[in-house]
This record gives C-alpha cells, sequence and structure tokens, in this order.
C-alpha cells in the first residue's frame, strides 16, 4: 500500500481520502461544473461515496494514493488528487515511478495558487520520501486548459498516445481517449522544484 500522509502547505492542505469525506467532497463539486468535462467528478452525495469507495478499495490494493485538498485559509474542502499507477522496476519497497493525476478543483480554487502547491506537495514527496525517478502527469489531449496548466509546472511533453484510457465525457460512452503525457524526471526535479517554488510564492 502507499503511505498518504498529510501533506501541507500555505494555500492546500492534502488529505488523505477517507470514507466520512464523501458529503464534504460533493459540496466541493457541486454549482459550476463547465470545466469538469474532461475529468471524473461525482456529482451529489450518492455519486460521491461510490468515488470514495472505488478510491479507498483502489488504495487498499495498491493502485493508488488518493487525497482530497483543502484549502488552507478555512479547512473547507475544495477538491481531490491523488497518486496513481505506480511502478516497482528496481525491486525497491517504494515504487520508481509515479503518476500524479485525478486531479480536479471547485471553480472557485481554480486559478489560485492551490493547484501549483499541490504539485509542488505531490512532487516534494515522490521525488524527496520515495525517491522516484519519473513523475508522470497525463490529461486528456483535448483537455487545453489542463495542458496549459501542466506545461507551466514545468513538466516536460513527451507524446500522446493513443486510444489510451477510458474517457470520462459523458459523450464518449465505450471511447479511448488520447492521453497526452508529460513527466518530471529526478535530473529535472531540482530545476522544477525551484519553478514550483516561485510560483507558489507569487499566488501568496
Amino acid at each position: 500500500m502507499l503511505d498518504t500522509p498529510t501533506l501541507s502547505g500555505r494555500h492546500v492542505i492534502l488529505e488523505p481520502l477517507r470514507l466520512d469525506l464523501a458529503t464534504e467532497i460533493a459540496a466541493a463539486a457541486s454549482g459550476d461544473r463547465s470545466s469538469f468535462g474532461h475529468t471524473q467528478v461525482p456529482d451529489g452525495v450518492h455519486e460521491s461515496m461510490a468515488y470514495v469507495e472505488g478510491l479507498v478499495a483502489d488504495h487498499a490494493a495498491g493502485r493508488v494514493a488518493p487525497f482530497v485538498q483543502r484549502r488552507a485559509t478555512d479547512g473547507t474542502i475544495v477538491g481531490c488528487t491523488r497518486f496513481m499507477s505506480p511502478f516497482w522496476t528496481l525491486g525497491r519497497a517504494d515504487p520508481d515511478e509515479i503518476e500524479v493525476g485525478g486531479t480536479w478543483l471547485s471553480a472557485a480554487a481554480q486559478r489560485t495558487g492551490i493547484n501549483t502547491e499541490a504539485k509542488l506537495l505531490l512532487l516534494t514527496h515522490a521525488f524527496d520520501h520515495w525517491q522516484v525517478q519519473r513523475v508522470a502527469i497525463c490529461t486528456d489531449a483535448r483537455n487545453a486548459q489542463s495542458r496549459r496548466a501542466i506545461e507551466r509546472l514545468g513538466a516536460t511533453f513527451e507524446c500522446v498516445l493513443r486510444r489510451h484510457r477510458r474517457s470520462t465525457r459523458a459523450t464518449d460512452v465505450g471511447i479511448l481517449r488520447d492521453t497526452a503525457t508529460y513527466s518530471v524526471t529526478i535530473d529535472e526535479w531540482a530545476d522544477v522544484r525551484v519553478r514550483l517554488q516561485h510560483l507558489s510564492t507569487r499566488a501568496d
């Protein structure tokens, strides 16, 4: 099982996902949902409970390490994110490669310092604690807003994997999406860390 400690910053607190947080997650996902077209975001308490139960089960199976994103100023849950797709290629106890994904934020929390700082916290845990060699960040190739945000973080574009993952768009039932794949490697981490720290400071 991947460890999920609480990761705290000035703008956001990443707290391990629990079943009792489903109602707060539903509240975070309510309101303006226009930016959720390419991301799995539960709609209502019933969907939120199923969403949380699925992620908790995946965590127990060692497939993900899920978090809620709490706004640090008032403790309100404003979204979710997770580590996913771990690989233990070198046979160590900790993963050698991990992906950061499943990320969404409520409309009010978007374009604030929360997303940037959350990525800084996650990448710091991956590279400094687990000592991974690669962190992947992927998105639907059609999601221009997400791709711009990933590029702003300093991740390197690798490729588009065609018909790669199940699409979450309501109009794409039974369709595999094309996935734009970005990454940060251990060789790039020092420079990316400085960039994220600078961006986080500017958001203060």
